[in-house]
């Protein structure tokens, strides 16, 4: 049973890092973060209907890189 308790915990903490694990490497290259512009608009702009998370990333590699320009 102890054993049980264990590998579950264990599971668990595996799960929570993973889940995690998208934002920091967001941040680590240098994306902005998804979850972060959810509550952004949720307290800043309540009436406004967020981006999709396609369209929100679209956007940010679009302003990193230049729409278009000849960036390496």
């Amino acid at each position: 049973m102890k054993i049980k308790c264990l590998v579950i915990k264990c599971l668990l903490t595996i799960v929570r890092i993973y889940q995690k694990s998208d934002r920091f490497l967001h941040l680590l290259v240098g994306m902005p973060s998804y979850d972060k512009y959810l509550e952004y608009m949720k307290k800043y702009h309540p009436d406004k209907i967020p981006k999709s998370q396609k369209d929100f990333f679209k956007e940010a590699m679009d302003k990193k890189y230049g729409v278009g320009s000849n960036k390496c």
